[in-house]
């Protein structure tokens, strides 16, 4: 008997998007995902489906075996993964099944990612006679800047859970619903910082020459930093610099110039050679106006997540399967990267592997990603859970 999985998930519909609107009522951020993670538990519990807990604090790993699953044999083994982390933000969307907790809402649609691999683990743990090999699925907490995939890793989840593959999966407002894309080679860029503090002098506003002007030499190294892109490097290649802090520290008197100035910043690429290059420029550029400009300065760079890059065979295989649940036409096989980032990137550093974009906007759904009013779309939930069972019975057929 074949598996209809489109059918299968139409009619357990309703199931799951209830599922989805309980965790969309009480969002959780970085590491603290612990009443999601006992939702998680408790179903995977119901389908009979083993797993362990407690990577990075709110992790869950399940782990399905269909004909013949062999931990042992990498190249029949997978990976599938799902972020459940929510957002600092105040939810304004007026739903009745909004967030209970203020000042915290599932901004991002990683209630529906969670629900979408669970969906897809009932549907593969009912149905083990229809692939051989073994699945993973990552239930990963904290992917909004605080690198719960890269704790993972530190853990030892490749060690303990080799495979062969690894992939994501992310709801994309710019798409509409019913359609997918990706794109082979860099999808979401690296994530930089960088903070600078200035010291000059303090004084009258009404004498310059007594002072030492951090105000004026902090405006210097903005528009310095700007031709780092515009300049230094080749206009087909991307980048991103942007100052978003600068505050002076001292009076707040309109006649005193003031003695410390801080600002603050984010690098965006996908390069390595150029998110290097960039690293190195914004330290000798402001390090050299600040002496020009009789400053002391203290610099800081941080490294954030790297970039996304989808390797070839799989970004084919996701392209693929995901033909088979939207149809040819509606996927999108040279979608525009993006220089936001997503931690899935440290998981890529060390497996082969592919992201694709769920589309989710229809008429009712228009709010994008991070903003108050954003709502992951119920009806994508089937398309992406689909989407997971089709790419699993897809890499592991039976022999």
């Amino acid at each position: 008997m074949n598996l209809d999985i489109i059918d299968y998930f139409a009619k357990i519909a309703d199931e799951i998007t209830t599922w989805r609107q309980g965790l969309h009522q009480n969002p959780e951020t970085a590491f603290e995902e612990f009443e999601t993670s006992n939702f998680v538990a408790k179903k995977l519990d119901e389908f009979n489906v083993s797993y362990t807990r407690n990577w990075a604090k709110t992790g869950i790993v399940a782990t399905i075996h269909g004909c013949n699953g062999d931990l042992s044999d990498i190249n029949k083994t997978i990976a599938l993964r799902a972020d459940m982390d929510a957002l600092d933000i105040v939810e304004e969307t007026g739903l009745p099944y909004a967030s209970c907790t203020h000042g915290k809402m599932h901004g991002c649609g990683h209630d529906g990612h969670t629900v979408m691999l669970l969906a897809a683990a009932k549907c593969l743990s009912e149905h083990k006679d229809k692939f051989d090999g073994t699945i993973h699925f990552i239930f990963q907490p904290a992917e909004e800047s605080a690198g719960g995939a890269r704790v993972m890793i530190e853990e030892g989840f490749f060690n303990k859970y080799p495979c062969k593959a690894i992939f994501g999966m992310h709801n994309w407002p710019d798409l509409p619903l019913g359609k997918m894309g990706i794109a082979m080679g860099a999808f979401t860029a690296s994530s930089d910082t960088f903070n600078i503090k200035l010291k000059g002098k303090s004084g009258h506003a009404a004498m310059p020459h007594n002072n030492i002007d951090v105000v004026t030499t902090a405006t210097n190294i903005i528009n310095a930093l700007q031709n780092i892109v515009s300049r230094e490097i080749n206009p087909v290649q991307n980048a991103v610099i942007s100052i978003t802090k600068l505050n002076t520290i001292g009076s707040e008197s309109v006649n005193v110039m003031p003695e410390y100035i801080k600002m603050a910043g984010t690098v965006r690429c996908f390069e390595p050679t150029i998110r290097k290059m960039i690293e190195n420029r914004i330290e000798e550029i402001s390090k050299s106006i600040a002496n020009y400009n009789k400053c002391e300065i203290e610099y800081s760079y941080k490294k954030g997540y790297p970039p996304v890059i989808n390797s070839e065979e799989e970004t084919n295989q996701a392209i693929k399967a995901a033909c088979k649940i939207v149809g040819r036409d509606n996927v999108i096989t040279k979608i525009p990267p993006t220089m936001g980032a997503e931690d899935f990137a440290y998981f890529l550093e060390k497996c082969s592997g592919a992201y694709i974009a769920l589309g989710q906007s229809d008429e009712s759904k228009q709010a994008a990603l991070h903003n108050s009013k954003y709502d992951f779309n119920d009806k994508a939930t089937p398309i992406g859970a689909s989407y997971w069972v089709n790419l699993a019975l897809q890499l592991l057929p039976l022999s």
